[in-house]
């Protein structure tokens, strides 16, 4: 499954902080990059690292993130999120986080995420569904 991501295997992506990702109940003049688009931001690029890694046919999904959001970054500005393996174990990966915009660190953190077979994993939701439209 995951043989191929090994610790210290890390990313770097810069993401540049659009409205959409922003704050918006403090008004217009303090829109700044949110939480959960933080976290949006971090999953895809330990997603993107796993899939990058992994054979035809299997991707990842996430299953914890401890984010600790330290600093905000002002709509417009770029942020740099390392994400760097910390464990490879079977279909479970660990991930160490870090964001940067240009004058903080914003964000450190843990995020977990399996590998997993997309044909199986799309039968298993399938079968839920099912479960769900009987009960």
């Amino acid at each position: 499954m995951a043989e191929n991501l090994t610790a210290g295997q890390s990313r770097t992506v810069t993401v540049t902080v659009d409205k959409d990702r922003t704050i918006d109940f403090m008004g217009d003049e303090a829109r700044v990059y949110s939480t959960p688009s933080l976290v949006r931001d971090i999953e895809h690029a330990c997603r993107d690292l796993i899939f990058d890694n992994t054979p035809e046919g299997q991707d990842s999904v996430g299953s914890m993130v401890q984010v600790f959001h330290m600093a905000p970054t002002l709509l417009g500005m770029d942020v740099e999120i390392t994400v760097t393996i910390k464990e490879s174990d079977g279909r479970r990966v660990l991930f160490e986080v870090e964001a940067r915009d240009p004058v903080d660190k914003i964000c450190k953190g843990t995020h977990e995420r399996f590998v997993v077979d997309v044909a199986k994993t799309a039968e298993r939701l399938k079968a839920k569904a099912e479960k769900a439209r009987q009960s």
